[in-house]
């Protein structure tokens, strides 16, 4: 599955799904998020009963609010809308592996 990058407006009809819904919120001049990014591309092209995305919070200032997204990287995980779960700081692949399948 191809990486899908959201924005304000395909931001709430993504994570309005019945599967297990992943939000990178990251930043382009974020040293974490960089090492982060590939660990992400790679757990989407790979995803199987869930689904991954990002989001640049300095393009979607209200969303990031909205969600209180105070430090990144932060990972939020979604069922039918809610937050379940919600990871802050640079997790390696492993991790959010353990963290997806825990939560699927």
């Amino acid at each position: 599955m191809e990486l899908k990058h959201l924005d304000d407006k395909s931001f709430k009809d993504f994570i309005d799904q019945k599967e297990l819904t992943i939000v990178d919120f990251f930043a382009t001049w974020c040293p974490p998020c960089k090492m982060l990014a590939p660990i992400v591309e790679e757990l989407a092209q790979e995803a199987e009963g869930y689904q991954i995305a990002k989001i640049d919070i300095d393009q979607a200032i209200d969303i990031a609010n909205e969600y209180g997204v105070m430090s990144i990287p932060t990972i939020i995980f979604y069922k039918d809308g809610q937050e379940i779960q919600r990871l802050v700081g640079f997790r390696n692949k492993d991790e959010l592996l353990d963290e997806i399948n825990a939560l699927k």
